[in-house]
């Protein structure tokens, strides 16, 4: 199998519990799968340090997202506070999301929306700022529960699920909810036994049911002699 990649998108105000949680979860799978995915940290701006919405922690980005790559876009949320005043500069997490939304991560973003080779899977506030970009609209996603109602005024089927599997978008509900995705992403597109092998060694168990959109049923009549 060709080697894919799966890449972690970084912006000013992520949240590392968004990348760190699901980036160990992939990293594992591949380490199973013999080396099937590079798990790897981007930006759209290049390689570069990022700081995340917890003034303590930043992440370094070492490749550029590249919208031509086989495999993963991951896209994550943001953390800071929920309340506050944006004119006075407090960076709220609707202010993150919206610098996100509106930064030069979108076009790529949406280049790979578009190309059939990749998957994108956003968790929390990450699906929320695609459909304030408005590239989610028609598509059906989730986002953390407080969110919802904005998901769904962009124009997007929102469900409350913990993973929402719309075909070549994958997007999670809640925090922790990356955890939840990077499983179902390994047991969906590689095998169940790979994900049970990493739910055993990080002693965790996937959460919640996966919402597919509804299959086409085909029935027959019975006829008796």
């Amino acid at each position: 199998m060709p080697r894919l990649h799966a890449q972690f998108v970084l912006f000013d105000g992520f949240d590392p519990l968004d990348v760190i949680a699901p980036f160990e979860v992939l990293t594992a799978g591949s380490q199973l799968l013999g080396g099937t995915l590079a798990v790897e940290l981007v930006c759209a701006s290049g390689p570069r340090v990022v700081r995340s919405g917890n003034p303590q922690i930043a992440l370094t980005a070492t490749g550029t997202l590249d919208p031509d790559a086989p495999g993963y876009v991951v896209v994550p949320g943001a953390v800071g506070p929920v309340d506050g005043d944006p004119d006075a500069g407090d960076d709220t997490i609707p202010v993150l999301l919206g610098r996100f939304a509106s930064s030069d991560a979108m076009p790529l973003i949406r280049r790979a929306l578009d190309n059939p080779d990749i998957t994108v899977a956003a968790f929390c506030g990450g699906s929320l700022a695609l459909a304030m970009a408005g590239l989610l609209e028609g598509r059906t996603a989730t986002t953390h529960g407080l969110g919802i109602d904005l998901l769904r005024a962009t124009g997007v089927n929102a469900v409350r699920a913990r993973v929402v599997d719309d075909g070549d978008l994958i997007s999670g509900g809640g925090v922790t909810s990356g955890l939840d995705v990077a499983l179902y992403l390994l047991e969906r597109d590689f095998d169940s036994q790979t994900a049970h092998a990493v739910e055993e060694l990080f002693e965790y168990e996937r959460r919640g049911t996966t919402w597919r959109p509804a299959r086409t049923r085909v029935t027959g009549e019975r006829t008796s002699a």
